[in-house]
């Protein structure tokens, strides 16, 4: 198929913060099809409020003439419900999978996490998409990626005709990002955990639509790290920050949490604690040379990028 011929795309989580940008960036030269549980009534394109574990999923594919599928809707935040999370993230990316292969989709692309990889203290320093996936069952999040992932292997092995595009960012950061992560860096200092310099790996969000386009046109498959070159520690991003970093024993933090926790002041718990101390540090050599692209920030920049664009709507 020419690159430049109209293609019939799905993108599910089409409301969202990457799908809604996704959905009209491709619907300028593609049919557009956008699904939510939440309403967007700003779309242009067909959109329908749809829950992605609805059996009528495959019927709306097969009305569409879908061809390609943007599997983007996921759960970002613990809701404390872990049944309803798993529900959701992993029975909602198997019915999708059901209805690819029913519907003779071509392809499908989906946003995993390199949370998947897991927060381990034997993380290697940087980690490229051979090494395991293996995903902390104290982080419904990771957890569940991690299951997501084994899932789309085994349809991968049974039904090799669906090409899969698996797509595992680091942190994604825009102009308006604003999330779990971002909350980290809102406080008048930052947390360190001793002995940990906890790196963080950010990718532009731009640079995350650009690649998601780029599978989609070159109907690209593999599993791909998505993350700008470069790392930075606790004390760097402090630096940029130019703010104060404690530095504080685990030890201690777990205590904090567990009293925390215990008194629902927090919904995190003891264990997470590993959240702070070993993050993945995504290697993106396969990105840029087998999948063909470089990046235009690196991590350094796309954290930059971002504080200089809430600086200037602060």
């Amino acid at each position: 198929m020419s690159q430049q011929q109209k293609r019939r795309i799905l993108i599910t989580g089409a409301a969202g913060y990457i799908g809604r940008q996704l959905a009209r960036r491709l619907a300028a030269d593609h049919h557009v099809v956008g699904v939510d549980i939440r309403q967007d009534d700003s779309a242009d394109f067909p959109f329908y409020v749809r829950d992605i574990r609805e059996p009528s999923l495959g019927e709306l594919m097969q009305e569409h003439r879908i061809e390609q599928v943007v599997h983007l809707a996921a759960v970002l935040e613990d809701s404390g419900d872990r049944e309803r999370d798993y529900d959701i993230d992993v029975n909602g990316t198997r019915n999708v999978l059901d209805a690819c292969v029913a519907c003779g989709v071509r392809q499908l692309v989906v946003t995993s996490s390199g949370a998947a990889y897991g927060y381990h203290v034997d993380n290697p320093q940087w980690i490229s998409e051979d090494d395991p996936l293996r995903g902390n069952p104290e982080f419904a999040y990771s957890d569940h990626k991690r299951q997501v992932e084994a899932l789309l292997a085994d349809y991968r092995q049974r039904h090799p005709h669906l090409g899969q595009l698996v797509l595992r960012p680091g942190t994604v950061l825009g102009a308006n990002t604003r999330n779990l992560i971002t909350n980290l860096f809102d406080g008048k200092r930052l947390l360190a955990v001793a002995g940990s310099p906890s790196p963080f790996v950010f990718i532009w969000d731009q640079d995350v639509l650009a690649i998601i386009e780029k599978g989609v046109t070159e109907e690209r498959s593999g599993c791909f790290n998505l993350a700008g070159d470069g790392a930075l520690t606790i004390t760097e991003l402090a630096a940029i920050l130019r703010k104060p970093v404690v530095t504080v024993p685990a030890w201690a933090i777990r205590a904090g949490l567990a009293v925390g926790h215990a008194l629902r002041l927090t919904g995190y718990t003891p264990a997470q604690v590993n959240f702070l101390r070993y993050r993945p540090v995504l290697g993106n050599d396969k990105l840029k040379q087998e999948f063909g692209y470089q990046p235009k920030k690196t991590s350094e920049q796309t954290f930059r990028f971002w504080l200089a664009s809430r600086e200037a709507t602060a």
